[in-house]
């Protein structure tokens, strides 16, 4: 059964750059598959090499901080780009800061930071549907 329809991709900037690594975080998934973000909104970006069964998600690498410029909703899979690159697909949230932000999980095949991909405050964070 198919349950989504299109929908407009979410969209933004970054506001700061986070250069730390942890491989022991203890992050958990929401059981929740998307989030509606509002504009103006701030959420934080974090990426992991874990999996959506995993219990806890341990092993991160943040990239920094996105203010929300066209809200919408974010999906499970939706492709992350930030500037020109594709950093990897959303995996989830972490709601451990919320209501202050959600810490929105990003599969990739490794943590990475914002320093080692050279992010730069200003650049455009999009949330794409997958297809």
């Amino acid at each position: 059964m198919i349950e989504d329809g299109s929908k407009r991709t979410v969209s933004g900037v970054l506001v700061k750059v986070l250069v730390h690594s942890r491989d022991d975080r203890g992050m958990r998934l929401e059981d929740f598959a998307s989030r509606c973000v509002r504009r103006g909104e701030v959420h934080e970006l974090v990426t992991t090499d874990h999996t959506v069964g995993d219990p806890s998600i341990d092993r991160v690498g943040f990239l920094g901080f996105a203010e929300i410029h066209h809200g919408g909703v974010i999906d499970r899979g939706d492709e992350v780009r930030i500037g020109d690159q594709v950093v990897g697909r959303v995996l989830g949230f972490d709601s451990c800061h919320f209501p202050n932000h959600y810490n929105i999980l990003i599969r990739a095949e490794q943590p990475v930071t914002g320093a080692q991909i050279a992010l730069s405050p200003e650049s455009p964070v999009q949330f794409v549907q997958s297809s």
